[in-house]
């Protein structure tokens, strides 16, 4: 099993100076291209300070000139802000300017207060729509001159400029959970990237189990892998459980927020809503996050980790960012460096020498 991570941009006080914020987030990264992590993935969210990213290609350009070999990808760009024509060519822009090392993820988007904004009210289900048009046009931009007469766009024969530094393109992924996009992402030769969110295993054997069919259901077209996220910590020992529990429970009243529309947000920062009004309460019991989450102390992650390969997971994603305290996120990231990823590394190298 391979290792990513998705870091972001994010403030939960006025007070806190921006640039404090960059250089702790960049200094997640750097940990994790230290510490073997394949990809660090950041979002695209606008307007709200819980998620700052208005344009992760930015950042992960910065990010670029500070680490070495890790991979840098978007988790992910939502298709209908972009018009295609530009994202092909600032995305391929930035792959030269990352030497080859940009990862491209794409969704549909997800915060309905988004979608009011930047979407002229659209509905969030809508966005779908959007990803499965601009995919293979921004492919077809990559390879020349197109002209294109779509439900959304049309424009006479263009291409991007610049190309993108790898051939044919970048790696393409596509954030999933329903059978129809699977099936669309595997059709167009896309990587799928999925959460069970703050649900059971159950839910991370059930996604496995849609990816495995997808992928029986589609045999024309090479294997992609199978990333799945959830939020990570690791600590010392196990009284620091409730650390990552509380960060959890607090977040998870932003996102229904934003997510739902069931409160206001001011000046960026969205209200946190009551419990009584969220429809999943049990997904926030203090037990439930504690279980369905990979926190704990090194054993114990490795032990739920190794439930997620078992399951068929390709590549693992560490949420790191949900508010903790950034001392306690950076030790909590050295400790899965160190303690976790060796582990599935040094048991892949002696089944490799094994099979030889």
């Amino acid at each position: 099993m391979k290792f990513s991570i998705v870091v972001n941009l994010d403030r939960f006080d006025p007070a806190q100076d921006m640039r404090d914020v960059v250089r702790q987030r960049l200094e997640l990264v750097q940990i994790a291209d230290r510490g073997g992590f394949d990809i660090a993935w950041t979002a695209e969210h606008h307007t709200i300070e819980v998620t700052i990213a208005p344009n992760p290609l930015n950042l992960l350009t910065y990010w670029g000139q500070h680490t070495d070999r890790i991979r840098l990808g978007t988790a992910v760009l939502s298709a209908p802000y972009w018009h295609p024509i530009r994202l092909a060519g600032e995305a391929a822009l930035t792959d030269i300017l990352l030497d080859g090392r940009l990862e491209l993820g794409f969704g549909r988007g997800s915060y309905q207060y988004e979608f009011d904004r930047m979407a002229g009210g659209m509905q969030q289900g809508e966005g779908g729509k959007y990803l499965r048009e601009i995919i293979p046009l921004v492919k077809e931009l990559w390879r020349g001159d197109h002209a294109h007469d779509g439900e959304l766009w049309q424009f006479p024969a263009v291409t991007s400029v610049p190309k993108p530094l790898q051939k044919p393109h970048p790696r393409m992924w596509v954030a999933a959970r329903d059978p129809d996009t699977f099936d669309f992402a595997v059709k167009n030769g896309c990587h799928i990237m999925s959460t069970p969110l703050q649900r059971p295993h159950e839910e991370v054997i059930a996604l496995c189990e849609r990816f495995e069919e997808t992928v029986r259901n589609n045999p024309q077209v090479p294997r992609p892998e199978h990333m799945m996220l959830r939020r990570a910590c690791v600590y010392d020992t196990p009284d620091d459980w409730e650390i990552p529990v509380t960060a959890t429970t607090n977040f998870g009243r932003y996102f229904e927020n934003l997510f739902r529309n069931l409160g206001s947000v001011e000046n960026g920062f969205p209200q946190p809503v009551d419990y009584d009004v969220v429809a999943n309460k049990s997904d926030y019991g203090a037990e439930s996050i504690h279980e369905n989450m990979i926190f704990g102390t090194p054993d114990q992650v490795i032990e739920k980790l190794e439930r997620y390969e078992a399951a068929g997971v390709d590549h693992f994603l560490y949420g790191a960012c949900f508010g903790m305290p950034h001392d306690f996120t950076a030790r909590s990231l050295k400790l899965f460096c160190d303690e976790v990823i060796p582990h599935f590394k040094s048991r892949t190298s002696a089944e490799a020498v094994g099979a030889a």
